[in-house]
This record gives C-alpha cells, structure tokens and sequence, in this order.
C-alpha cells in the first residue's frame, strides 16, 4: 500500500464497510449543514440532524462517549434552533441575527462550566478518564456546546467558539483515526470564519438599515 495513503487512511482497512459509508455520508451532511449555516439559512438544522443521529451511532459504537455526547446535543439543539430560527418576531420578519446579551454571556459560561463536569463524571463512570485525548475532548465537548447553543439563538459570537472548536478537532481526529471527520473539521474550520464575516456583514447591514 502506498504510504503516504496508508498513513492517512490506514486505521479504516480495520473498519467495516458500512461504517466507512455511514461516515462518509455523515462528513457530507455536516458540510451542508455548516454552509447552510454561512448562509443563513434554516437548511442548516434538518441536514445537520442527518449528519449527528448518524454520529452518534459510530461514536457509541467506537466507544468515543464525549464525542457522541456532542452529537446527541446537537440533535436536540437543532430541533430548539429550527424553531427559534423559524419563529415570527412580527408578521414579516423571523428571529434575526443579533449579538450575544450579558445574561446570554453569563449562560454562556454556566453551559461550558457544567459541561465540563458532566463529560469529566462521565468519562470516569465509564473508566475512561484515561489519557491526555480525554482532558481535550472535555473542552472541546464544552466549547461546541456552548456554540450549538448560540447558533441555535442566532447569535453572531456562536462563530468563535466553532472556530476554536474546529482548529482543536483537526488533529485530535486525525489522532483517533478518523481522517475523513478530521478533513470535515478542516473544512468546517474554513467555513465557519467565512460564516463569522458574512453574519457580521449581515447585521451591520441590519443595524444601518434600523
């Protein structure tokens, strides 16, 4: 085998073929979902649950606990941020793009605090608080929480914490073996600060516009 191929995707020749699919499948849903996102668009919710609910099943399977605590939040944030993104704040206008408030701030770090103590519980429930990986999934579990949470509200900032999370997740993927969602973080990292600079765009635009 070539080994310039064998050291990208070697770890899958111990997969099954189904998984491999599913993953792939999974990677191409969550880049839908991600530029729906860019967009602006509420496509980002029903493409982005394709993605997870198939995640959740590989990282249960693959015994990664924090990563498929993630997904499964996702799931259900997205369901939250369809109807949040959907909702009628008049007869013409949805739930615009808007700035993270203080009290949002404040629930912000509440949400990253408690989240990493119920990965780190988690992990040690399960005998599996056993490396340095578990001490970066812990975090970065709590930053893509706490920026689901914000995308689900519409907030602008929700971009910083994806980026963060992003940048984290390339290597760290690539390290489980999993070079196909290592590559979909690369890519995510690259959409979401162009999502960053075109919300912005859009409520600057807004703002002038009040």
């Amino acid at each position: 085998m070539n080994p310039i191929f064998d050291f990208f995707f070697g770890q899958y020749l111990e997969y099954e073929t189904v998984d491999i699919v599913l993953e792939i499948i999974a990677v191409i849903f969550g880049f839908l979902s991600v530029w729906f996102s860019k967009q602006n668009k509420v496509l980002v919710f029903p493409t982005g649950m394709i993605s997870t609910i198939i995640f959740v099943y590989l990282l249960l399977k693959w015994e990664l606990l924090g990563d498929m605590m993630i997904n499964a939040y996702y799931f259900i944030m997205s369901v939250y941020g369809w109807y949040v993104w959907t909702k009628k704040i008049d007869k013409e206008h949805v739930t615009p793009i808007s700035l993270t408030t203080f009290n949002e701030k404040k629930l912000s770090i509440s949400i990253f605090m408690a989240t990493l103590l119920f990965v780190y519980l988690v992990y040690i429930t399960f005998d599996k608080w056993n490396g340095w990986v578990a001490y970066v999934d812990t975090i970065t579990t709590a930053i893509f929480f706490v920026g689901m949470w914000l995308m689900a509200r519409r907030k602008l900032e929700n971009w910083i914490f994806w980026i963060i999370g992003d940048i984290i997740s390339v290597p760290l993927y690539f390290y489980k073996g999993f070079t196909f969602t290592s590559l979909q973080y690369l890519g995510f990292t690259i959409i979401a600060i162009l999502g960053y600079l075109a919300w912005k765009k859009i409520l600057n635009n807004n703002q002038q516009t009040v």
